[in-house]
This record gives structure tokens, sequence and C-alpha cells, in this order.
């Protein structure tokens, strides 16, 4: 799927009733007072102006999304809240448009599946966290390799499911991108979804704080 075609379906999204998140990542972030906070797949909005309620005026939050109709929605409310710490930045998940070592804290709900390439992801989320800081991860992995036959289906991707890797390879693209202290917060039983069985889970971790990584 191109991103012209992924911004016009979650465009189209942002105005429907359809609910995309498969987690709560946002309620085990515990986002602190002044610090900055990142929201990658920020969707309509409501994670990362609740982000920003948290972490005060002194404080920051940037909420990432590709769909120019979900950024639209996202600064329309908070503009009608009156949320001035946040800022909503169309930009790709393998390519983030941030500093390096920016962010305190990193959050996604049910994005990362949808990346061609997670490990860059997880390369882009250590390179924008500070030295010491955390992600809070909330997606699906799969109970078996995705066949190639679903994997390279674009509306399948966009399903939340076919783009899904198995839990294994999943901690290992977390821990070459340089992450440490692993924490299973929470972890479903298997389920079928699409034409493959995933489970749910949201998982943390940490940027080291006194080590690079040299794959970056």
């Amino acid at each position: 799927m191109s991103l012209i075609e992924i911004n016009k379906r979650y465009s189209e999204l942002a105005t429907s009733n359809c609910c995309l998140s498969c987690g709560g990542a946002v309620n085990y972030a515990e986002p602190q007072l002044n610090e900055v906070c990142v929201d990658l797949g920020s969707g309509r909005g409501t994670d990362t102006i609740r982000m920003a309620e948290s972490v005060g005026k002194d404080g920051f939050v940037y909420g990432i999304d590709i769909s120019d109709g979900m950024i639209d929605k996202a600064r329309k409310t908070a503009e009608r809240l009156e949320v001035s710490n946040v800022d909503f930045i169309k930009s790709t998940l393998e390519e983030i448009k941030l500093g390096d070592q920016i962010a305190d804290l990193v959050i996604s709900n049910c994005t990362i599946n949808h990346a061609a390439d997670k490990q860059i992801v997880w390369n882009e989320i250590f390179r924008i966290l500070k030295k010491g800081g955390r992600f809070v991860v909330s997606d699906i992995y799969s109970t078996s390799p995705v066949p190639d036959e679903f994997r390279n289906d674009p509306e399948a991707i966009a399903e939340c499911w076919a783009g899904s890797v198995t839990r294994d390879e999943y901690l290992e693209q977390i821990e070459a991108a340089g992450f440490t202290d692993f924490q299973i917060i929470e972890e479903s039983a298997p389920y079928d979804k699409g034409m493959i069985k995933v489970a749910s889970w949201t998982i943390s971790g940490k940027r080291p704080s006194g080590k690079c990584n040299c794959n970056n």
C-alpha cells in the first residue's frame, strides 16, 4: 500500500466511529511533569492530549501520524480544548521527523505492526529517546510466521494482522535496537484475526543511560 493510499484510508477513518487501537499503552505510560513525550500513530489525538495534560505546561507532547485527516482532526481537538503544549506532525515511523534524544517517553497503540520495516522503526524510537528514556507499546504479534500471500496484501496489513511478526522476532528487534529492561505488562491469549492467530500485548523498555546503540 502506497503512502497516498495509507493517507486516504486513515483520513477517512478520522471522521468515523472506528476504533483502531489494540491496547492501552497510555494507561501504563505514567508521563511525568515537564517530560517530553511522543505518541506514534497518534490518530485523532486522544492519547496525545491526555499526556499533554499530565506533563503540564512546561512539558510537551508530539503526536506522529501519516494521515492528513487524523492530523487535522487532532489539531482541531487540541485547539478546541485549548491544549497548547502539543504538536501533531505528519511523518512515517521509519523516518520520524524529530531530533535525536528529544523524548523521555514514547508510546504507541497498534501501529508498529503496520510498518514495512519494523527494525528501522525500533531504531528510530531508540534514536529519539533520551538516555534513560522509556517506551510503552501496545501491539500484536502472530503465533506463527504470516504466509507471504497475506504479508504482502496491503488490505490485510491495514486490517491490523498481516503485518505482524512472531513474539520472538518482535523481542529480537527491540533488543537489536539497543533497548534493555523489557517488561511485558499485559499479554492476551492467542485469538483468531483475519486468516491467522495473533496475541495482543503491552510491553515496556528503556534506552540505557550510558550506552549508545552502535547500529545507529
